[in-house]
């Protein structure tokens, strides 16, 4: 008698320390399986909407901070992008710079300085024009590992992209599915870009990314 009671009670404190340890199972993995949907969703929407988008255009505010400098500098500028490849960003303020990339060049311009670095343009020269990466987010999970964090998107390249290590998006639920995004490269130096006022499909033409040097710019020439 007093032995089916010992087990009895041995018995219902087994089923009660199951379903215990159950319940905690789940409360840990909850939270991972709702960020993984989350990050699914998120990148479902991004890639849905690239598919209709032929150009973009917004503001910007750039901050970047230097490592080794221990310094952060913040920028203000407009922006142009007409998909696939081509590209021009207005930095304005005390030394004001244009980049553009069309199709495979591109030409960084310091009117400041009447300097013009002159190039090749390809996925290892992303840190020359961080907003560049805007035209290629519609094809995140081709060219990125995705883990979901703190609300983020953070993407891992999986093939080399220059120095860059991750890239962390910040989504938007406006007709721009992005709101701000982060670079961290492999020196520890992070650039934040926040975008505002973004419009697509505006009829961006072509003449936008000609681009003339003034007479007397010192052209520096980088063709690897």
């Amino acid at each position: 008698m007093i032995r089916r009671q010992v087990s009895g009670v041995s018995y219902q404190l087994s089923a009660f320390s199951l379903r215990v340890v159950t319940f905690f199972l789940l409360s840990a993995l909850c939270p991972l399986l709702s960020a993984s949907v989350f990050a699914d969703d998120e990148v479902a929407r991004i890639q849905e909407a690239y598919k209709s988008i032929e150009d973009i255009k917004g503001s910007f505010v750039q901050k970047s901070y230097i490592k080794d400098l221990k310094r952060t500098d913040t920028y203000k500028g407009a922006l142009f992008i007409k998909r696939p490849s081509k590209m021009k960003c207005v930095y304005k303020g005390e030394k004001p710079q244009e980049i553009i990339i069309n199709n495979e060049r591109i030409i960084i311009y310091s009117k400041s300085e009447k300097q013009a670095f002159r190039g090749t343009f390809n996925r290892n020269t992303y840190g020359q024009a961080p907003v560049a990466l805007l035209s290629g987010f519609g094809k995140i999970r081709e060219e990125f590992n995705i883990t979901p964090q703190n609300g983020r998107l953070v993407l891992i390249p999986r093939n080399p992209m220059g120095n860059i290590v991750s890239i962390e998006i910040v989504t938007s639920a406006d007709n721009f599915p992005i709101k701000s995004f982060i670079i961290n490269d492999t020196r520890s130096n992070r650039i934040e870009i926040a975008l505002k006022d973004m419009e697509i499909n505006t009829g961006i033409k072509d003449s936008m990314f000609d681009f003339s040097l003034p007479e007397g710019t010192n052209i520096y020439e980088h063709n690897p």
